[in-house]
């Protein structure tokens, strides 16, 4: 399986189990790493049997943008739901970091990394 991979999307979002953060909100970043086929795209030089990566950016920062959750596992189970309804994208690994997260203590990144497959 072959690998388009987009790094660094950033999005303010609303997400968080604390007041504070479903009111002012902060950054969050996305890495996508998303498994597919890309001979057929490659041999007609053709974006119809890929995955149009910027399409997909600006599918993610609309989810980031959008309706708050609590955690950022449930976080990265929607933007991994939205990747995969991409017909050529056949597996996704998101990454959600949080460098703003809520600790009291001196940190550089809290993260969750998630795989997703069809089927």
């Amino acid at each position: 399986m072959d690998r388009v991979a987009v790094r660094g999307l950033r999005a303010r979002g609303h997400h968080g189990v604390f007041a504070r953060e479903r009111e002012q909100g902060q950054t969050f970043v996305v890495d996508l790493v998303m498994g597919l086929d890309t001979r057929l795209a490659a041999s007609g030089d053709d974006l119809t049997r890929t995955v149009h990566y910027g399409i997909v950016s600006e599918e993610v920062v609309a989810v980031v943008q959008g309706d708050p959750v609590d955690l950022i596992e449930t976080l990265a189970q929607r933007i991994a739901d939205q990747c995969l309804k991409h017909e050529a994208v056949q597996e996704v690994e998101v990454t959600v970091h949080k460098p703003d997260a809520p600790i009291t203590v001196p940190f550089d990144d809290v993260t969750i990394t998630i795989v997703r497959s069809r089927g």
